[in-house]
């Protein structure tokens, strides 16, 4: 290809968009427009319309075309007819319904009674493990019979049958004895878990007398007291596997039911079949045949589901009679927890008999007098048990029982129970498990009466503070009359902080905080955080309860959001001071930073706020190190960034400057800080400008200059080079706009500078990328800014975009890269753009390169000159493409993109232009690679542009421009 003389074509920059604007068509009222709403109704046909003749409701306009969804249906919507055939249904299916499944669904639904609102035993399991623990040596007697099957007795007679039964259970209960001593806590429930798999192996070998036998032995495990502190935990571990055997037996008798159809959830006795009746009664009938009353009554409260395999009544039957049975044992720990597991397996499977689980309860209440006597106080000297210890073990069961008996239930079996406590003299234990166990509502709604109760509790019996915690608690969640708060909060505080062991103090206090936020100002606060203070300090007590000192932080956030409230309380930065461990302190910083976001909605500069803000956000900066997480980086850099966002000094931009260099100076270890603090200086600036409307006076020029000089001292610390690049270029702008000159070229030639520095690969959300692509966007950016920069009088003519392009020349590029090129083509429009009387865009009051030159042949010819180096290079590079036959495909695509260059802003009334404009579109589809589509638009373009005024020499070209299709 000959080489071609440059030159630009004129353009007229306001005629050209008057043509592309579409021209305005009227649209009349009832005409279809794509943005009307579009009605859809629903079409059905009359009842007794004559035949022949239809009726439809209201559709939407007339004038509107048909929806082609719809029309694709051909009127038979799937929807619709579903909807039909279900409608025509109905009035069969309703006389189908027989009484028997109304009275069912009533059935099932009184039994649904339990929601999610029920805490279940499973959420417990993990508390009650982890409190009730020992150190002492734990035991396991097991009495195992022998594992040969008994001979089948021939004969069917019911007599026979009972004596097999009671055969079993005797070499069941008269086997060998195997006794584990010497126990720790974790070897027992391992040994109790290895029991549990033994029962599932059992029962899946088809060994059921065996897994009986395990059941029996482990639940004669809870009659032995002789490690009292665990026997709630050892209540736990054993109970699991009862529950186990009674999900086997009742899963086998269901699946004997469900052959050959399977059994419905909501079945009935009728539905079971005789073979199923027969097991279950089998089982029932050996459980009765156990001799010892617990292993009895707790295998039989397993299974007791397995009830509703045999009559209706079964279960409201049974629960009675085995609560009766409960009162035979003579031990009170065990009995509360034999009466637990009756309530447990009840509100599993019959929450309905609510008149069993009061009478359990009210059984409990006999069995305190046996507290006091003679053969417990002997079994805690024994073991050498307080009796304030010896009580709280009674507070799962209890609170268990209790929680069943509460759920949904009335407000006055509160009042009942709550006279009943009177009656046995305000017992604490119990006092307690009835305030956790009812609503909160129904508890804040007496809360003078309970504490009344409270006061006459005795003190040695169970700690008055742990009661007053659970009177917090529920008035944490539900309010008190209002008159009778601040009695409410005097009365418990006057107890709270008399309390000398700080854990137990802290732990009651917590509780209360939340009842302080709720209903009281900041003085009431601030007097419960300095009471806080004055207890945890001593000693450095605090060190052991950051878990409930930073729960009082989180509840005082939750009710205080106004800022500059919270801060100005005089002991909430003392409170902050106890946080000496860095991991909490910043943890506890960061909950601060997330309240303030989140609702600090109007921009501040309080200076209360402000410093105790900065004083925060210091700490989560000086937390990182080497060995901080970039995650854990990234989110403290936004906390932080969302406060200096929140900051404004309104008019006041000198101040705001100041604070900026303060945060520079305090946060300079995070980068997205001081990158966003960078953006608040050139908002700044633009602010300035827009307060003196574009007119700076003497003082304004002098601040802005500031701001520059701010971020040009700023932008070298990052060490991100698309950071750094993207914030010269950014900050040059801004420089510009506010007609710094010298500043604008500075931040511009360091942008050039520093482009050597760019990497062949940089790391995007931890993989390796390629950085052509940012690096050519980059680039185009400043390309375009480079129309409004105007020379410096010492550096000649076009000094910026010489340097910028000698330094992509220099650039080391990717191996088979055209994206020096592709900044040679894009370099193009620019300087076609500087080579107009009136350039597309520029900045007010100042001069750019069109009214420095004014048309100056000697810089058009420079500009020229320089397209002809570009367009030299460019067409050597595509030769170079041409000799390798695996490079055509690039080769066609940047042919094309140079002939829409040419095609844009060349003038191709220069023959040579005009011929190599020609040779790019042939070479462009050479190969058929282009795509058809895009050249028959760019063909269908240049001939509207032919028929142009001034555009009629592209007739000629149009002409020579040939489509071929692919090979």
């Amino acid at each position: 290809m000959a080489a071609v003389q440059w030159r630009s074509r004129g353009r007229n920059y306001d005629a050209e968009l008057q043509r592309c604007r579409p021209e305005a068509a009227l649209v009349e009222f009832g005409d279809y427009h794509p943005l009307k709403p579009i009605m859809v109704t629903d079409t059905k046909t009359r009842r007794g319309t004559r035949k022949g003749s239809t009726s439809s409701s209201s559709s939407s306009s007339s004038s509107a075309p048909a929806d082609p969804l719809s029309s694709m249906l051909d009127g038979t919507d799937p929807l619709s007819m579903f909807a039909a055939a279900s409608a025509s249904e109905a009035p069969a299916m309703s006389h189908s319904v027989s009484a028997g499944d109304l009275g069912r669904k009533k059935r099932e639904k009184e039994e649904e009674v339990v929601g999610a609102d029920f805490e279940p035993w499973s959420s417990k399991r993990g508390e009650i493990l982890a409190r009730f623990t020992t150190t002492e040596k734990l035991s396991i007697n097991l009495c195992m019979g022998s594992d040969k099957g008994k001979a089948p007795s021939p004969g069917s007679a019911v007599s026979e049958k009972v004596r097999t039964r009671l055969e079993e259970l005797d070499d069941l209960e008269e086997g060998s004895q195997r006794e584990l001593l010497n126990l720790s806590q974790q070897d027992y429930a391992n040994r109790i878990e290895e029991l549990n798999q033994s029962l599932k192996e059992a029962w899946a070998s088809d060994q059921k007398v065996r897994a009986l036998k395990i059941v029996i032995q482990c639940s004669k495990l809870l009659s032995d007291t002789s490690v009292i502190q665990f026997y709630p935990s050892k209540f736990v571990l054993i109970t699991d596997i009862l529950d186990t055997f009674g999900r086997l037996v009742y899963d086998r008798i269901w699946t004997m039911c469900s052959d050959p159809r399977p059994l419905p959830d909501s079945f009935t006795v009728d539905d079971v079949n005789d073979t199923a009746k027969e097991t279950c009664l089998n089982w029932f009938f050996k459980i009765a045949s156990i001799r010892e009353l617990l292993p009895r009554l707790y295998v039989e409260a397993a299974i007791l589901k397995c009830n509703r395999f045999l009559n209706k009544s079964g279960i409201q039957e049974t629960l009675p009679r085995l609560t009766a049975m409960i009162r035979g044992i003579g031990d009170p720990l065990v009995a509360a927890y034999t009466r637990a597991y009756l309530c447990r397996v009840g509100m599993e499977v019959a929450p309905h008999l609510k008149d069993s689980l009061n009478r359990n309860f009210f059984d409990l209440l006999g069995t305190f007098r046996q507290i006091s006597g003679d053969s417990v106080q002997n079994q805690l000297v024994l073991q050498r048990v307080e009796v304030p210890e010896y009580l709280t073990l009674y507070s799962p069961a209890i609170n268990w029982i209790l929680q069943c008996i509460a759920y949904r239930a009335p407000e006055l079996l509160l009042t009942e129970m709550m006279d009943r406590c009177k009656k046995l003299g305000n017992n604490a234990l119990l006092l307690n498990s009835v305030m956790r166990a009812f609503r909160p509502e129904f508890v804040a709604a007496r809360a003078t009466d309970f504490i009344g109760m409270i006061k006459d509790c005795d003190e040695a019996g169970f700690p008055k503070h742990l009661l007053f915690g659970s009177l917090g608690r529920s008035l944490a969640c539900a309010d008190p009359p209002e008159s009778e708060r601040l009695t409410i909060l005097n009365e418990a505080w006057k107890v709270v902080t008399k309390v000398r062991n700080p854990q137990d103090y802290v732990n009651c206090a917590e509780i209360w905080v939340e009842f302080t936020c709720r209903h009281f100002t900041k003085r009431e606060v601030n007097t419960v955080l300095a009471d806080i203070i004055k207890h945890m300090t001593p000693d450095r007590a605090f060190e052991d309860a950051y878990p409930q000192l930073q729960s009082v932080i989180r509840k005082i956030l939750t009710y205080f959001h106004d800022f500059s409230l919270l801060f100005s309380m005089e002991r909430f930065l003392p409170f902050l001071d106890m946080f000496q461990k860095d991991s909490v302190r910043v943890e506890v910083c960061r909950s601060i930073m997330e309240v303030f976001i989140k609702h600090q909605v109007e921009p501040t500069r309080d200076p209360v706020i402000l410093n105790a803000m900065l004083h925060i956000c210091k700490t989560m900066h000086d937390s990182v190190n080497a060995l901080t997480l970039d995650d854990e980086k990234r989110s403290l850099a936004l906390l932080i960034i969302g406060f200096i966002r929140m900051v404004s000094f309104g008019r006041d931009f000198e101040q705001q400057l100041s604070f900026c260099v303060e945060a520079r100076a305090t946060f300079c270890n995070l980068e997205p800080v001081l990158v966003q603090l960078i953006h608040t200086v050139n908002q700044l600036a633009m602010e300035t400008s827009t307060v003196m409307r574009g007119s700076h006076s003497r003082k304004t020029a002098a601040f802005v200059r500031a701001c520059a000089a701010y971020s040009f001292i700023t932008v070298p610390s990052l060490s991100s080079i698309f950071s750094r690049l993207s914030l010269y270029l950014l900050s040059g702008q801004v420089a510009l706009a506010n007609q710094c000159l010298s500043q604008a070229d500075a931040f511009l030639k360091a942008a050039v500078s520093i482009l050597p520095e760019v990497p062949r690969s940089i790391s995007v959300e931890g993989k390796l990328r390629s950085s052509e692509s940012f690096l050519l966007d980059f680039i185009n950016n400043f390309l375009a800014t480079l129309l409004v920069v105007p020379d410096h009088p010492e550096h000649g003519v076009l000094y910026l975009v010489r340097g910028l392009l000698n330094m992509v020349q220099d650039y080391t590029w990717e191996d088979n890269s055209d994206a020096k090129v592709r900044v040679y083509v894009s370099a193009l429009p620019l300087l076609a753009a500087m080579s107009q009387e009136t350039y597309l865009y520029s900045i007010p009051k100042v001069d750019s390169n069109e009214t420095l030159y004014g048309g100056d042949p000697k810089f058009l010819s420079e500009i020229n000159k320089l397209c002809e180096t570009l367009i030299g290079q460019i067409l050597d590079h595509l030769k170079a493409l041409g000799r390798d036959e695996q490079s055509t495909r690039r080769q066609c695509a940047l042919a094309f993109s140079l002939f829409g260059v040419l095609l844009a802003h060349g003038d191709l009334r220069n023959n040579k232009l005009s011929q190599l404009a020609v040779n790019l579109w042939n070479l462009s589809h050479k190969h058929g690679y282009c795509e058809t589509r895009i050249s028959v638009r760019t063909l269908e373009y240049i001939k509207h542009q032919a028929h142009l005024p001034d555009m009629t020499h592209l007739t000629d070209t149009v002409q020579r421009l040939a489509l071929q299709s692919r090979t």
